[in-house]
């Protein structure tokens, strides 16, 4: 069995991923998928941050998961202080659809613990992708 830095990912198949999750995040925002009430938001933060780790993964196919999970945290939490940020130049930009739902708006101390949930299970999802040897190729 290869190790984690031998480990290369297939774009290909991250962009798929990419996607799926990205349907499934929009879905749970408009009630499709049925999370517990009880969660609120909160499962599609999840999946956002699954989103961020699929990306830094993308961009870097070969990425130990332990820089992996760092850089992902990183890029994630930095987003989420950035809505601590309001100044009018930034609101018109969150005014965009797109951008809302990269930048989101308000701060909330919880969506950091929804962000890790969402790239703990990235990571459980990339180390059963690395052990099915779905790799590059």
């Amino acid at each position: 069995m290869n190790t984690a830095a031998q480990f290369r990912r297939s774009r290909f198949w991250l962009a798929i991923l990419i996607l799926l999750v990205i349907a499934i995040g929009l879905a749970s925002r408009r009630g499709y998928v049925p999370f517990p009430a009880v969660l609120g938001n909160y499962p599609g933060d999840a999946l956002w941050a699954w989103v961020v780790l699929l990306c830094v993964a993308w961009v870097r196919p070969a990425i130990t998961r332990t820089r992996l999970a760092s850089w992902s945290l990183v890029i994630a939490f930095a987003i989420e202080f950035l809505q601590l940020y309001q100044a009018p130049w930034m609101q018109a930009l969150r005014a965009n659809k797109l951008a809302y739902l990269v930048l989101g708006n308000g701060f909330d101390p919880l969506d950091l613990v929804a962000y890790a949930a969402g790239i703990a299970l990235g990571l459980a999802v990339d180390r059963g992708w690395e052990r099915a040897g779905l790799r590059r190729g």
